[in-house]
């Protein structure tokens, strides 16, 4: 185990082992300084070298590396920084989710590609090879050594983020949106194996949670923020199981989030309980649970109708309408009539669990039916307003077939409006999370209740029918479909009838006396009759009061709408404020909490540090104290017990004796013990030779004795054994004999056999061994053409290589040429622009010495003769001509100089005669043109060819002013 002074020492020794391709010692490198207990105070060079140490164990996909390494991490930054292990994680999730993504477009790249070279080429001998050997093809066998160990290790890295975090308390957030990344991926590939560990997983940390209640870091479910990402996860569970069809494990789910709303008893968001109540009706309609599938959406419609203000009036009257469709396909027969006891419990276990998740609350002491049930779900759904949401021929569906009696009409009646609402449904536009609603669904159910309820009315009417008349009155159902129907029917109890094939009829038996049919027939009797007398004897009409009694009804009854309207606006408008104030004071007083406990956790923290540092003191104190006392103690009881044995007791004086003393005392001792143990012990070898030798002396005689008696018995065994082998010789040898004369008779024809078989052997071999040779010679040919295109494209790629370097060499020198030629020819152009700023210098000199003499001359001292200055002199060494010094001047301003203003405009200047023109012909009355040092590009100097140098305009113009 390597061990480093600081951090950075291992970060940089891991850098450069991956340099140089040692990523198993880099890896190791850094698992031994996080693993280690030195380095257990968070720094940001912790965070790089996880940063790192991650990026690692995704390359060498080592999980285990990687899991170890989160966990002693998150012992570290757990109290400190708890943020940094947040981005660790997240950092690793993203690496192992990039590198499975493009392990699978890798896969599907090599799929896709075109991997032959020629296309009227049959396979390859190596693909055939490997086809006939693996048996799988080519996008499995990718999948399998590209795909599967990335998706192995993504799962692997899920898991373990999971497990790292499932009782922490300040990453709530990141164990939520891990939960919810796994569940998509598990979604994307179809995962469902992993899908089910994964919701196990997520069930198990949340029962452990409840279980170990006193955890440090322990989330608090109750926690208006922990319950709702809690409540998320297992939505989005639920919805990513109801999309891989995974219908046991949804239901799984759905109990989950009902026992985490019991749990907290406060009911969540509506959002989330419309997503909730739309699953289940999926879930119970795949299992085929209509009753309970059929209140689901009645929970869901109410949800809808109460809290969704952006619901349109058509999905407000197509969710109505399914409503009222899954009611009434609700099977109308009883199914417990005729169940046994162990069937009806198992029912009864069944029905509550349902019951509970669509928020009904089940006595289990009472029959669950009485509660749940088809009749008292429509009367319910007549109460809450359900039927005036429901689309006209939901509406006149509902009627024919519960309160209309048409016992040979009503099928035909029914057909039309079934075909019409096998066409409405789609999708609801203001409700997102509800899937789509189509109302064909329930066309089948519908079918069977229409036979079912044909059945029972034609039972109450005829006691015998044909077969045919009976497929007839139900045209849209085969009569195979309808005798199954009327099975069950029967089984139940809902119809007493017969089927009769050999005579084409069908016969509806009598009913029992106890049917309610004839438990009331006196009462039927009285009022038919009573019928039949007003139809006889019809009574005179009396004058109705109703009207008198219930004059301006409509206008109350207006009025007493809209007050109940408006009493409903104004409690709506209550309950939200009262809502929004709970949850200010809500939020709040959460607030408050937190901040108190933040402030009594820092407190608390601070007392426990110097609580824990003043214990520690005292106890490293009284140990020491303690380990004192005892060794003088143990001193003490030595030198006391050493002189018992001999007698003698030395003269103690209790607390008076030191350490030290004590200590010299108790060697003494013992050297003196060790002396006589000594001695002792050589006093008892002494008689354990005596004994040995004494016991050998003894032993000797009877030794040798027993030993001549066993080797007498020895040889006569050995004689018997001797004589018994000779005999079973003899008789094993004749039997040989034998078999060699019975097998003799066949040594011809084996040896036949036996030069035929060596024979084809041996042109089997030939041939094998030839077709051998031509692979291989094939295989040598193949090879050396490769290596020969390979030797030729390196001597190509280096040949070019070295073009292109000799060409950038050439390159390089031409571009310092040229530098060196410009640095050279700037030098020659400032020391050409040094001499003519000099050469005006002097003549500036000249010029102001003539006109000091001039105004000498006008001022009357003519006679003196002008005096030069030694200076002058030397600087002009021929006198100028006043007819050159006006052209000098005036040529003045053309040089590279800086003139000022007030010499540009004197005296000098307006006696200063024309200009005269060059030897060019050209006046020296044009503006002169601007320094070299001014002009753009196009003035420079062009390139010198051969090593000549062409003059440039500047310097020409210059020589030929001087001259």
């Amino acid at each position: 185990m390597a061990t480093f002074a600081k951090p950075e020492n291992a970060l940089k020794r891991a850098e450069e082992l991956i340099n140089v391709g040692q990523k198993q010692a880099a890896l190791q490198a850094l698992h031994d300084l996080i693993t280690s207990k030195r380095y257990r105070q968070w720094q940001k060079t912790l965070e790089r070298i996880m940063f790192k140490y991650v990026e690692l164990c995704v390359d060498m996909q080592k999980g285990r590396y990687a899991k170890d390494g989160l966990i002693q991490y998150r012992i570290v930054c757990q109290q400190v920084n708890v943020s940094s292990l947040e981005e660790v994680i997240k950092y690793f999730m993203q690496l192992s989710t990039e590198r499975a993504e493009n392990a699978r477009n890798q896969a599907q790249a090599i799929e896709e590609a075109l991997d032959v070279e020629d296309l009227e080429a049959d396979k390859r001998p190596e693909d055939l090879m490997l086809s006939y050997v693996s048996g799988e093809k080519g996008k499995e066998r990718s999948d399998r050594e590209l795909v599967t160990p990335w998706f192995k290790f993504l799962w692997e890295t899920y898991r373990t983020v999971l497990e790292i975090l499932r009782n922490n308390s300040k990453l709530e957030a990141l164990y939520a949106m891990t939960a919810h990344r796994a569940f998509q991926f598990c979604k994307q590939y179809k995962r469902t194996t992993e899908f089910r560990r994964l919701c196990e997983i997520i069930r198990n940390h949340l029962a452990n949670l409840n279980k170990y209640r006193d955890q440090r870091d322990r989330p608090d479910i109750t926690a208006p923020e922990s319950l709702q990402l809690y409540l998320d996860t297992r939505v989005e569970q639920l919805k990513i199981a109801t999309n891989l069809e995974l219908w046991q494990e949804a239901f799984r789910s759905a109990e989950d989030i009902h026992g985490l709303m019991s749990l907290v008893k406060k009911h969540p968001k509506a959002s989330l309980m419309v997503i909730y109540y739309a699953k289940l009706t999926e879930i119970f309609w795949v299992s085929e649970s209509h009753l309970y599938h059929a209140y689901a959406l009645f929970k869901l419609f109410i949800l809808q109708k109460s809290y969704n203000k952006n619901l349109t009036q058509k999905d407000l009257q197509l969710l109505a309408s399914s409503v009222l469709l899954a009611a009434i396909s609700v099977n109308p027969c009883d199914r417990h009539h005729g169940a046994s006891h162990v069937e009806l419990e198992n029912e009864k276990e069944r029905s509550m669990r349902m019951s509970s998740l669509i928020g009904f609350n089940v006595d289990p002491k009472r029959e669950t039916r009485e509660t749940l049930s088809r009749s008292a779900l429509l009367s319910e759904l007549s109460s809450k307003g359900v039927m005036a949401c429901v689309s006209q021929e939901v509406k006149e569906l509902y009627n024919l077939l519960e309160h209309e009696f048409l016992p040979l009409d009503l099928a035909a009646k029914v057909q039309p409006f079934l075909t019409k609402i096998s066409k409405i449904g789609g999708k609801l536009a203001s409700v997102s999370s509800v899937p789509e609603v189509q109302l064909s669904n329930y066309i089948p159910s519908l079918e069977k209740l229409t036979a079912l309820r044909v059945l029972q009315q034609v039972s109450g009417v005829y006691h015998t029918m044909k077969i045919e008349t009976l497929s007839k009155m139900i045209p849209f159902l085969d009569f195979s479909v309808v005798e199954k129907v009327t099975v069950d029917a029967v089984k139940y109890g809902f119809v007493s009838m017969d089927i009769d094939h050999r005579k084409g009829a069908v016969t509806f038996s009598n009913e029992d006396i106890e049917s309610d049919g004839l438990c009331d027939h006196l009462m039927i009797l009285a009022d038919s009759l009573n019928k039949a007398r007003d139809m006889v004897y019809p009574q005179a009409k009396k004058q109705s009061l109703l009207g008198d009694n219930l004059y301006g009804l409509a206008d109350i009854v207006e009025k007493e709408h809209r007050r109940l309207l408006a009493r409903k606006s104004i409690i709506e408008k209550r309950k939200e404020e009262h809502e929004r104030q709970l949850l200010e004071r809500e939020r709040e007083e959460e607030s408050k909490r937190l901040k108190q406990q933040k402030t009594t956790e820092e407190a608390e923290q601070r007392r426990l540090a110097a609580e824990y540092t003043r214990r520690e003191e005292q106890r490293i104190r009284r140990e020491i104290e303690e380990r004192e006392l005892q060794e003088a103690q143990a001193l003490l009881l030595q030198a006391e017990k050493g002189p018992k044995k001999k007698g003698k007791r030395p003269v103690l004086e209790g607390e008076k004796v030191t350490k030290q003393a004590l200590i010299e005392m108790a060697l003494s001792e013992q050297l003196k013990e060790r002396q006589e143990l000594e001695k002792k012990l050589q006093r008892l070898a002494k008689t354990m030779d005596y004994m040995e030798r004494a016991k050998r002396e003894e032993e000797a005689p009877l030794i040798e004795q027993a030993f001549l008696q066993h080797l007498a018995e020895e040889q006569i065994i050995h004689e018997r054994e001797q004589l018994r082998e000779i005999e079973l010789s003899k008789q094993h040898h004749t039997g040989d004999l034998q078999e060699k004369n019975r097998l003799a008779r066949m040594l011809d024809n084996k040896v036949i056999l036996q030069k035929k078989i060596e024979s084809r052997r041996d042109s089997e071999y030939k041939r094998l061994n030839k077709e051998r040779e031509e692979w291989l010679n094939q295989q040598l040919s193949m090879r050396k053409r490769d290596r020969e295109i390979k030797r030729k494209l390196l001597f190509y790629i280096k040949s070019e290589e070295e073009r292109l370097a000799k060409l950038r060499e050439e390159e390089e020198a031409r571009k310092l040429e040229e530098a060196e030629r410009r640095v050279r020819e700037e030098a020659e152009r400032k020391a050409k622009l040094d001499e003519i700023a000099e050469k005006q210098r002097q003549r500036e000199i000249e010029l102001d010495e003539k006109e000091r003499l001039r105004k000498e001359n006008l001022l009357g001292r003519g006679s003196e003769p002008p005096l030069r200055r030694p200076s002058d002199s030397t600087l002009a060494p021929r006198p100028a001509e006043p007819s050159l010094a006006a052209p000098a001047a005036a040529a003045a301003p053309a040089t590279d100089k800086y003139v000022p203003k007030f010499r540009r405009g004197g005296a000098a200047a307006a006696a200063a005669p024309p200009p005269a023109s060059d030897r060019w012909g050209k006046s020296d009355s044009l503006p002169p043109q601007s320094s070299d040092r001014w002009r753009g590009d196009d003035r420079k100097p062009p390139p010198s060819f051969g090593g000549s140098r062409m003059p440039s305009s500047s310097s020409s113009w210059s020589s030929s002013k001087r001259v």
